[in-house]
């Protein structure tokens, strides 16, 4: 029987562990896509406790304490943040098979040297060891980034947002980790939601102008996109859910916006074409600036309309969709490739009945102006587990190019989530471990080595600039 997450946790062979400990565990972390803080880290935030740090915002764990019947209180509502930890310590040793209890463990070990299991019985005592660690200098926001050796960190920000802790970040030389925005559209792009025409007025009120058509939106969010570069972005990100992709004429476009600024309802092929047509000029612009784009499809978010009401969007009440895009997908790519604009762009699925469809669905579009030009993103969030990112890159290595793939991320909310990183990097290390010692590949560790440091690290930073 192996140790429990001794230091060859998921490693099965020779080879696996040759290529994790002598490849890739050293290799720096370039996280591309996370809804991190930029204030937190150029104020460089300390923590309380471990609840504030390692339970607020996370809707992962929320969904797990819900699984398990802790009362809300102890999850989002007003609970001392000593019973919300003692809550999730009580649901954690029953969390076997989730990735869930692995990070756990992998977090408390990596972040604080504590090899204790989490459970009711250990509780106080991982509680003040942690609390009396994030006293100490090194364990403020960017000491906890400088332990998981994190070099570049994107974070997600709205066009509107003024990015003043990014200037900020940009201005202060004592900030050696690289942290730029990432350029997310979504309030432009969602003409069906219900506060569409107060955020058009709020993005233009940010540049002094009255946004009556189509035309000056896009020409707002360029300007916007100069900020966004100025300070370091290199992509951009899209949440995809439904209504993804519909032909239309700029014409057609100014009609269905003007339709919507009067506040008249309209078809779902209308938003489809507003959508479509304005994700294919922005993507014409982040080609012109050598920009990826980012697109995450497939979510169904909020399910839950009682929870909605109560606690608001990302807490936790979303799931996989089981929509067919792979004709709008592929019509959005084409509306830009037809003109050689199509930029660098990442796909991202939600429901891993997607994964063969994407991953040949992005060599569709590739050429010369990149390796891996359009990629088969890391498995995402609800497929970020072993299974999940197990048949990620079987899909991508089967159906295109393992060696171009630019990785992983993180997409948290805390600044405890880096060991992802570490997580994907042994089921990598295995994966391709796997294949040598089945006969499959041959033992080169020259090679090897260096593809599986090109996929933890270097092909990211190619690929996006960095």
């Amino acid at each position: 029987m192996k140790k429990f997450m001794d230091d060859d946790f998921l490693l099965r062979t020779d080879t696996a562990k040759k290529l994790y400990h002598e490849h890739a565990e050293k290799m720096p972390i370039i996280d591309y896509h996370n809804h991190l803080s930029p204030q937190e880290i150029y104020e460089d935030k300390k923590f309380d406790n471990l609840a504030e740090l390692w339970l607020g915002g996370d809707h992962y764990k929320w969904r797990a304490e819900r699984t398990w019947g802790v009362p809300e209180e102890k999850i989002t509502g007003s609970a001392a943040p000593y019973e919300k930890f003692k809550a999730w310590a009580e649901v954690v040793p029953n969390l076997i098979g989730n990735p869930l209890y692995h990070w756990t463990h992998l977090e408390l070990k990596d972040y604080f040297d504590i090899d204790k299991h989490l459970n009711p019985d250990t509780a106080d005592e991982i509680w003040e060891e942690v609390n009396e660690k994030l006293k100490l200098p090194e364990n403020s926001v960017r000491g906890l980034l400088k332990k998981m050796n994190v070099e570049v960190l994107a974070t997600t920000d709205d066009p509107a947002d003024d990015l003043k802790w990014h200037k900020k970040i940009r201005d202060d030389e004592t900030i050696d980790i690289k942290v730029i925005p990432t350029f997310r559209p979504d309030k432009a792009v969602a003409m069906e939601k219900d506060d569409f025409n107060e955020y058009i007025d709020k993005l233009g009120a940010v540049e002094n102008v009255e946004i009556k058509t189509a035309q000056q939106l896009l020409d707002v969010l360029k300007k916007r996109l100069d900020l966004f570069q100025e300070l370091g972005a290199v992509s951009s990100d899209n949440s995809l859910e439904y209504n993804i992709f519909a032909e239309a004429g700029p014409e057609e476009v100014e009609e269905i916006f003007a339709k919507r600024r009067r506040g008249e309802k309209l078809e779902p092929e209308e938003y489809a074409k507003y959508r479509g047509w304005l994700l294919t000029e922005l993507g014409k612009e982040y080609s012109k600036r050598n920009m990826a784009m980012q697109l995450h499809i497939g979510a169904q978010r909020n399910n839950s309309e009682r929870m909605f009401k109560k606690l608001g969007p990302d807490t936790g009440f979303d799931s996989m969709s089981d929509m067919d895009y792979s004709g709008e997908i592929a019509g959005l790519l084409n509306s830009m490739d037809k003109t050689d604009e199509l930029p660098k762009t990442v796909l991202y699925c939600a429901n891993p009945k997607d994964n063969e469809m994407l991953a040949t669905m992005a060599v569709n579009f590739n050429d010369d102006t990149a390796k891996g030009k359009v990629q088969f993103g890391p498995a995402w969030w609800f497929m970020d587990h072993k299974p999940g990112m197990e048949r990620q890159l079987d899909a991508l290595a089967s159906e295109s190019l393992i060696s171009t793939f630019i990785g992983m991320l993180t997409d948290s909310r805390s600044f405890l989530s880096f060991p992802r990183h570490e997580y994907f990097r042994r089921i990598l290390s295995n994966k391709i471990g796997d294949w040598v010692e089945n006969g499959e590949y041959p033992d080169d560790e020259k090679y090897l080595g260096k593809l599986v440091e090109d996929i933890t690290h270097n092909n990211a930073a190619e690929y996006f600039g960095l």
